[in-house]
Formats: C-alpha cells, structure tokens, sequence
C-alpha cells in the first residue's frame, strides 16, 4: 500500500489537535514542535484540511486551528483523501488496469485491489476519536462496519 508520508502527517496533526481541549484553538507551531514536522508542511497541510471542512481556523494572536466536528465524527479515510494522498495498493490506477502488465490485469490484480478495498474501508471506519483515545482499533472498525452493513437474520421455519 503507498501511503506518503502526506497522509500520515495529516491524521498525525488532526490527532495533536484532537487531543486538545475540545475547542481550544491550536496554533500549527505547537503542532510543529510536538510532531516535529515542520511548519509550512503543516500550512500545505492545513489549507487542504480546512478546504474539506475538517479544521477550522482563526488567524491572528490567539489564533490557531480546532476541529471542525468532534473528534468521533472524522474518519481517517477522510483526512487522508483531504490530503490528497492516494490509497493505491497496485500499480494500476484504481480498480481499472491502466498501468498493469502490457495494458491488461496482471494475475494478482484483483488481490491487490481488494485490498485496497479493505485498507479504506477500514480507515473508513476508524475514527479520529479512536486513534486519540486509543481504543482497540480493530474492534471499533468490526463494530462500525457491522451497524453499517447490519447481517439479517434468516428465519428459520
């Protein structure tokens, strides 16, 4: 799976500031120093998070950066996708074969691309609040998918 170090700066900084106070506005220098990553990377960053309305920002003394929505409504897949860093797992452009073996599916295309699928559907159903507060992950994710895609009950007769 490539995922630059974009995307994972992105969820690192929405984390730190996650982790605030809910509210509190949170200047990306602070940002900076604790995740060490530098400030302008973090201003690119950020100018892509506000346009997808995940952080909001006020400018000036006492300025900074806050969530846009708590922490439990953001989820990882979306912080990624504002970053505009691509979820590839084949060398292929999506589930099409553009760029696979002599412009046909090579024979682990479709294991590749399923897990792809997979990859975001799980940082689909992870949120932000689970990361900050360190909850089992996996389990969030089953539990979320599972009220998303409920399992009927077949009845028996």
């Amino acid at each position: 799976m490539k995922l630059s170090t974009k995307g994972r700066y992105a969820v690192m900084a929405m984390a730190d500031i996650a982790a605030q106070a809910e509210g509190t506005l949170v200047p990306l220098g602070d940002v900076s120093e604790r995740q060490d990553i530098s400030q302008e990377y973090l201003e690119q960053l950020f100018a892509k998070l506000r346009r997808a309305g995940l952080v909001e920002s006020q400018r000036g003394p006492g300025g900074g950066y806050k969530l846009a929505r708590p922490a439990d409504r953001i989820n990882i897949a979306d912080i990624v996708t504002a970053s505009d860093e691509p979820m590839q797992v084949t060398r292929c452009q999506g589930d099409a074969i553009d760029g696979c073996v002599k412009g046909e599916k090579c024979v682990t295309h479709e294991l590749w691309a399923a897990l792809g699928r997979q990859v975001y559907g799980f940082l689909s159903a992870v949120t932000l609040g689970d990361v900050v507060n360190q909850r089992n992950l996996a389990l969030e994710a089953s539990i979320r998918r599972a009220k998303t895609h409920p399992v009927s009950n077949m009845a028996q007769g």
